[in-house]
């Protein structure tokens, strides 16, 4: 048994033994070959070369767009712009509230930025000789500069007057801009003159316009009244942006003998002037939608009433009837139709 372990440890120590040889091999360079001589007069053969591999077509430079200037404002204010911008269109600006310079809420105030002030920064305008208007806003219906961003430069003054309710006006939710509507280089704005103002409204809201045409109206032509007498272009919390909560309200501040409380009130006047009239224009007499009594029927039934239209043949009186009869209007009888204080004016007859 002994004999046996002695030549195991025997054989374990000679595996040992031969892979530390095998590894000192293994780390040891490898011997170069030794070079023969070449024969006198021999030629060595030349190795064939590699074919060269084909250029690489050469890369074009990246254009590199121009690194855009960086917005400054000018060195000496409006007095830079009217080197350039001096027509008259620009230039009566200076006979407008913007341009007083003892006003310090306006731009053209003690310490105000002038044109730069509304316009935004044209130092990068300037230095280019007039080239794009970079980092500046341009003002009108057609301008590059979006709506929003005109706004914002007018809202940065008018916020706490004229325009508190803007952002819920519908001209807002259109994308519409101030100077859509406003002229601000001209002496005097024409959307602030009555006689002006509709073609400035009648150039988007031209059903309205139209109806100005017809033959009962409000005397706006005339310039009696404007399209703000009753609308709040810049935003109101009643429908239509109305200047009055209700469209009630809105007519009676200039109709009061319509207001009432009457002892007799007639449903529809009091729920809403819109129900018989159109207040832009009626080709009936008083603005109505429908000449009586086919106005009076889409609420009231003909039904045991003499509702229809009388003429000379349906008639008692013969050929030559009284007008009052032949009319055949409601309010031939029934006069205050708006409402009545008398006592026996259930039916608005008195």
């Amino acid at each position: 048994m002994k004999a046996v372990r002695r030549n195991f440890v025997m054989v374990t120590w000679v595996l040992l033994i031969a892979g530390l040889v095998r590894a000192i091999g293994a780390d040891q360079p490898p011997t170069p070959a030794p070079q023969i001589p070449a024969a006198p007069g021999a030629q060595t053969p030349a190795t064939p070369a590699a074919p060269a591999a084909p250029a690489a077509p050469a890369a074009e430079p990246a254009s590199t767009p121009p690194t855009p200037a960086t917005p400054h404002y000018s060195e000496t204010g409006a007095d830079t712009c009217l080197i350039c911008h001096a027509e008259p269109n620009i230039t009566n600006i200076f006979r407008t509230k913007h341009a007083r310079p003892n006003d310090p809420r306006g731009p053209f105030g003690h310490g105000g930025l002038q044109c730069e002030a509304c316009h935004g920064p044209g130092g990068a305008h300037v230095d280019g000789g007039g080239g794009p208007l970079e980092g500046m806003v341009d003002f009108g219906k057609n301008a590059q500069t979006p709506a929003a961003k005109q706004n914002a430069q007018c809202l940065a003054c008018h916020q706490s007057n004229t325009a508190h309710d803007w952002a819920s006006s519908a001209h807002a939710a259109n994308d519409v801009a101030c100077a859509s509507c406003h002229t601000l280089h001209t002496i005097k704005d024409p959307v602030r003159q009555a006689a002006a103002q509709i073609e400035v409204c009648g150039s988007c809201h031209q059903a309205e316009h139209a109806d100005l045409n017809k033959l009962s109206r409000h005397p706006l032509r005339e310039g009696k009244m404007a399209c703000t007498s009753c609308h709040s272009a810049h935003g109101s919390t009643a429908p239509v942006q109305l200047v009055k909560n209700t469209t009630n309200e809105t007519c009676t501040s200039c109709h009061s003998e319509k207001r009432g409380p009457f002892l007799w009130e007639h449903q529809p006047v009091a729920e809403n002037c819109a129900n018989c009239h159109n207040p832009h224009g009626s080709v009936q007499p008083a603005l109505l939608k429908l000449r009586p009594p086919f106005l009076c029927q889409t609420c009231h039934a003909g039904t045991g009433h003499p509702s229809f239209v009388s003429t000379p043949q349906s008639l008692a009186t013969g050929t030559n009837p009284s007008a009052y009869l032949l009319a055949g209007g409601c309010t031939n009888c029934h006069s205050q139709i708006h409402g009545s204080n008398h006592p026996s004016g259930r039916a608005f007859m008195r």
